[in-house]
């Protein structure tokens, strides 16, 4: 593609990712969508979404400093948060391989959703660039961690309603989970 066509490519993708993340406010409709969980099984937004307040969050990369302490949080407090009628899911654009070490590495009890093309991210406007890999020893061997992109730390709560009630674009990946515990304590009352 020539420079100029393709700059003008670049610029039209920016411009439509910029602008579907603006439409998705709190109130509005959250978006359904599937993906494949970390035991590789179909994971259907309609099949959680309505039953319980759920808890989206996307994050760039699985074993990596501030995913690793974001993931922790949510761990350490899913107990509290199960016992208010909420579900967790994390999302990035690892492979279910990814998040089976992520999981088993973290003891973390929650689902992670393996989205190597984008597409829930997509879904919800959140900006994505390019995948990439990260060595990590484990076990004593080092593994080769491969994601298809790389999300933006973005966190949603999707209500019984099935309706946003919150979107955080700017999130403090070690406090994500007490922001979550604050709301739903706020909506419970």
């Amino acid at each position: 593609m020539p420079r100029p066509l393709f700059a003008a490519a670049l610029l039209t993708a920016l411009l439509s990712t910029a602008t579907a993340s603006a439409e998705l406010k709190v109130g509005d409709p959250a978006p359904k969508f599937a993906s494949v969980d970390d035991t590789g099984k179909p994971w259907k937004s309609e099949d959680h979404v309505g039953k319980k307040i759920v808890v989206v969050y996307f994050y760039p990369a699985d074993c990596t400093g501030g995913c690793t302490k974001q993931a922790r949080g949510f761990r350490d407090d899913l107990k509290e948060l199960t016992d208010k009628g909420v579900e967790v899911v994390g999302v990035s654009g690892d492979s279910v391989k990814n998040h089976q070490i992520f999981k088993k590495l973290e003891k973390l009890n929650f689902t992670l959703l393996a989205d190597e093309d984008g597409s829930v991210a997509k879904a919800f406007g959140v900006p994505t660039k390019a995948g990439g890999e990260i060595k990590k020893e484990i076990g004593g061997q080092v593994e080769v961690l491969k994601r298809g992109v790389t999300a933006a730390r973005w966190t949603y709560v999707i209500g019984k309603d099935g309706k946003i009630l919150l979107k955080n674009t700017s999130v403090n990946a070690p406090e994500d989970s007490n922001v979550i515990l604050k709301l739903v304590d706020g909506e419970q009352k």
